[in-house]
């Protein structure tokens, strides 16, 4: 958990906004004193919320219990729908961060949730009807959350490894010539990935590798082919084979359910 957080001042009603980002974003560590809903309309942002790394593709969304810090990110273009709950509007969520499918009706509410911002009426009691339905919806999607994260390294050495790990995914690296380029052990570097997350590196590797393949997807100038040499696949069939098996479906459903309606 970050040691400074800046903590963002909202109103004490709840309301939704639309963002554009044109270009690759970084927010810095935040935290809201209300539970943030996130649903990233088009492009893939990634959340970083207690040492875990959330990718939040096209079509999920993300909820972020009041005063849990987090810090979100792009690299390409992309659209989000957010809403702001007061935390005494709804009932606390039973967890810190989740990430889930969402389903047509919570989409179509979501993006009517927009029209009630930031200078809103807050005696308007049918927006308040409004979003603590959007509340329920989203809390029984949030039953079955999402499995697309990557665990953050606590020790400098894991958190090299995983860096290097990341940036060269197209070289698809054997192990051993990722503890070298940390100069650590294979050894220690395989107790310590265990220890810290509770995977081996080839877990990571493999995972870090679709997650990617799953933003490339999304977006509309990078053909399948160029997507699977981006992270490691030799052959396309061999791509397909395993993104379907880490995400239910082949990459081109994928790519076309995660393209703008």
């Amino acid at each position: 958990m970050p040691d400074k957080a800046k903590q963002q001042v909202v109103p004490h009603f709840t309301f939704g906004i639309n963002q554009v980002f044109d270009a690759a974003f970084h927010s810095g560590w935040l935290t809201f004193p209300g539970h943030y809903l996130i649903y990233a309309f088009t492009g893939a942002f990634q959340l970083e919320v207690d040492r875990i790394r959330w990718l939040l593709p096209p079509q999920r969304a993300a909820w972020v219990a009041a005063h849990v810090p987090l810090r979100l990110s792009a690299e390409r273009p992309g659209t989000t729908s957010s809403v702001l709950f007061a935390e005494s509007a709804i009932p606390p969520p039973a967890f810190a961060c989740r990430v889930f499918a969402i389903s047509a009706l919570a989409r179509e509410m979501l993006s009517y949730a927009v029209r009630w911002g930031p200078e809103r009426d807050d005696q308007d009691a049918t927006a308040d009807t409004f979003f603590r339905a959007l509340a329920i919806v989203c809390t029984e999607l949030a039953a079955s959350p999402d499995v697309f994260w990557l665990p953050c390294a606590q020790s400098p050495e894991l958190r090299q490894a995983f860096d290097y790990t990341l940036a060269h995914l197209s070289d698809k690296p054997a192990f051993a010539e990722v503890a070298r380029a940390v100069h650590v052990s294979e050894r220690t570097l395989a107790r310590r990935c265990v220890r810290e997350t509770g995977m081996i590196w080839s877990q990571f590797a493999h995972r870090a590798r679709m997650l990617r393949a799953m933003e490339l997807l999304a977006a509309p100038d990078i053909n399948i082919i160029e997507v699977a040499d981006a992270v490691g696949f030799s052959s396309v069939s061999g791509f397909h084979h395993a993104f379907r098996a880490f995400t239910g479906e082949t990459p081109s459903i994928y790519r076309k359910r995660s393209q703008p309606k």
